[in-house]
């Protein structure tokens, strides 16, 4: 699973990494963040309505309505943050954004918890020969709009999930069920544009001999190395 990462890159170096023009960088002034959780925004590359790649900011988490098991009330809707690719193509709740509306999610690193009172937390970034890098990724991701009641007030927004797949012999002794998908450069054209059997084929774990544990530590849930 995924419920905390960094980005660390700046706004130039994520519009030349990912293809897009700077007319169509609509982050605004973008600050790296050492920390990003499910709840909050965070960039997303997507194919945008020219057809051409566009940099957003979207809410992590899509938003499912809920009930008060007690009153029958709306509550605060459920932000699902990650997408299991086991799931993509057979649930409703996921199939149409996996066909349509497939993202990038760039990233620097990814935080796993093991433990409790005070939890270890364990970043995942890329292989470096310098260990104060975090060359930047991107994850697999979807999105989808919402519109309704979140957070007291009625909200029309757009939302991102993260897929995740079984995780790789690195990541496996820390979380042994789920990782984030993350996707090679030279798969973000088929991921955001390709047809589904080929995306489909992407949704598998990053080998473990390309990533390193960066950084490791009771309580330390930010990244904010460059």
């Amino acid at each position: 699973m995924c419920n905390l990462h960094s980005n660390m890159t700046t706004q130039e170096a994520m519009r030349q990494l990912f293809d897009v023009p700077q007319g169509q960088d609509r982050l605004g002034n973008f600050a790296p963040m050492p920390a990003i959780y499910p709840r909050y925004d965070a960039p997303v590359v997507r194919i945008g309505a020219d057809g051409g790649r566009e940099l957003v900011m979207m809410h992590w988490g899509f938003l499912l309505p809920q009930v008060s098991k007690k009153t029958g009330k709306p509550i605060l809707p459920k932000a699902v943050n990650n997408a299991r690719d086991d799931k993509v193509q057979s649930s409703p709740f996921w199939r149409g954004s996996f066909e349509e509306r497939r993202c990038l999610v760039p990233a620097t690193s990814f935080a796993e918890a093991k433990g409790r009172n005070p939890a270890t937390y364990y970043w995942f970034g890329m292989a470096s020969d310098d260990p104060g890098a975090r060359p930047p990724f991107a994850f697999a991701g979807l999105w989808r709009g919402f519109r309704g009641i979140y957070r007291g007030e009625p909200v029309e927004i757009e939302t991102h999930t993260v897929v995740t797949t079984t995780p790789n012999a690195l990541v496996k002794p820390i979380h042994p069920d789920r990782m984030p998908v993350i996707l090679k450069p030279a798969d973000y054209d088929t991921w955001l544009t390709g047809p589904t059997g080929g995306a489909a084929k992407l949704l598998r774990a990053f080998p473990a001999d390309g990533m390193r544990i960066v950084k490791s530590g009771e309580g330390d849930k930010e990244d904010a190395a460059f």
